[in-house]
């Protein structure tokens, strides 16, 4: 329809098309807000769960809201002397830290390399990395705990940070953002007698903030949450990190409910944290690096 045909359209024709985008919009928002809701509603839950008696818990039918307010199963974990709360944090923090820059160095770096560089085999090599994105963790967990073993890095907390030190996905997210940034702006600074790696660090690493944030997000609540390869690797209970204590608090506890979500919230709550800041970056980075 040409904008001559919709100038001329009857007014009942107008009215009719108004109402129904408006129908349409209203739609949207009553599927976007039931989505909404049952997405927040189990994170609701466990947070006024925790603030429960187990009694009331387990009660039927169950209520959202706690009848009687107790901070008694937040003070029972801070007492409890086999739960070191400090250093499980301690640990996940620095696997998760450790995780995150060395990925963020690796990927860009990585990136940078398969987006302005020419060399034989490139789109191989390339096509290789983005092929171990298709092989499930649980293929390779047995060469790469055998590494571990060779290496003497078993019950350490650097093995569960060395067999991610490379991340293909977060290679191609990086290469197809990089591909955007002129050529000629990197050419200017070879003319002018800047080395290679000082081109990466000083221009192009600048201009990858919403793409590095976003990748810095999905690593530290994929790391955050791991528990599977910890599991496997972590024998000790003071290595542990926070989702072996959860599951560790569960086997303990487990006549206990109350204090079984009151250790998830410890566990969940750094993760909310993180997302409600990067928030806008995540979307904003993934958004321009599928333009680019």
């Amino acid at each position: 329809m040409t904008t001559l045909d919709k100038a001329i359209q009857p007014p009942t024709q107008v009215r009719a098309n108004r109402a129904l985008r408006t129908v349409g919009l209203s739609l949207a928002y009553i599927i976007l807000t039931l989505g909404l809701f049952m997405t927040l509603v189990p994170f609701i839950y466990v947070i006024l769960s925790s603030f429960k008696t187990s009694l009331e818990i387990i009660k039927v039918p169950p209520s959202l809201l706690p009848e009687q307010w107790t901070t008694q199963n937040y003070l029972t974990i801070f007492n409890d002397p086999k739960i070191p709360l400090l250093r499980f944090y301690g640990n996940s923090l620095f696997v998760t830290v450790a995780r995150v820059a060395i990925t963020l160095f690796t990927s860009s770096f990585a990136g940078y390399v398969f987006a302005k560089y020419r060399f034989r085999g490139r789109d191989v090599l390339f096509t290789f990395i983005l092929a171990t994105l298709m092989i499930p963790f649980q293929v390779i967990m047995i060469p790469a705990y055998l590494i571990l073993v060779s290496m003497g890095l078993i019950d350490t907390l650097w093995g569960l940070v060395i067999p991610s030190l490379v991340d293909a996905f977060g290679i191609f997210m990086m290469k197809q953002f990089i591909e955007g940034i002129p050529n000629e702006l990197l050419d200017a600074a070879r003319i002018d007698g800047t080395g290679e790696f000082r081109i990466y660090w000083r221009i192009v690493l600048p201009q990858l903030g919403a793409p590095l944030a976003a990748l810095g997000v999905f690593t530290f609540i994929a790391t955050w949450n791991d528990y599977l390869w910890p599991l496997i690797v972590i024998t000790t209970h003071e290595r542990r990190t926070l989702p072996l204590l959860l599951s560790w608090y569960s086997n303990q506890h487990g006549s206990n409910p109350a204090l079984t979500l009151t250790a998830a919230v410890f566990v969940m709550f750094p993760v909310l944290i993180v997302y409600s800041f990067f928030q806008r970056y995540i979307v904003q980075g993934v958004t321009l690096t599928g333009f680019k």
